[in-house]
């Protein structure tokens, strides 16, 4: 399985405002510490506040918080909600397949099951479970303002 980029800075976002809350988040902090576009961060905040997740704020002093506690936003239907359909392969989607072998392919079924396990494990997982290790979180991102420019991190540091 391979999630788009859109979906890995839903997280972010949402990551983010869990871990400042209640304090609001501004879509330019989210793009000095994660480094990413502007309009694509705009986008995802967007979606977010329309689907529910967030509660954004207008104006100078504005920004984005969680709309929910974070232990109730799933990170399976975040997913849902920023790929569409997991249509992993063309004969998951009736409308777009050619496949002659529909229905009687075991490799499409045991991809089906692969997916559906993909997303059970992150039904299980929610917002406030990717923020628990707030400390080490916060202590990194603090690094990242006062150096002023992301860093770069040995791999022992992107365990859990």
């Amino acid at each position: 399985m391979k999630l788009t980029s859109y979906t890995n800075y839903a997280m972010r976002c949402l990551q983010l405002a869990a871990l400042k809350a209640p304090e609001l988040v501004r879509v330019d902090d989210v793009v000095f510490i994660h480094g990413v576009s502007r309009p694509h961060i705009v986008k995802v905040v967007h979606e977010l506040g329309k689907a529910g997740y967030l509660e954004t704020v207008r104006g100078r002093n504005g920004g984005f918080r969680l709309s929910r506690p974070a232990e109730e936003i799933i990170v399976g239907d975040v997913v849902r909600l920023t790929e569409g359909p997991l249509d992993v392969v063309e004969c998951f989607n009736p409308e777009k397949n050619t496949c002659p072998l529909i229905g009687i392919c075991k490799l499409s079924k045991k991809i089906q099951e692969a997916t559906h396990a993909f997303m059970a494990v992150l039904d299980g997982v929610t917002i406030a479970d990717i923020s628990a290790n707030r400390i080490p979180l916060l202590k990194r991102i603090d690094l990242l303002e006062i150096t002023g420019k992301p860093a770069i991190f040995a791999k022992s540091d992107h365990a859990n």
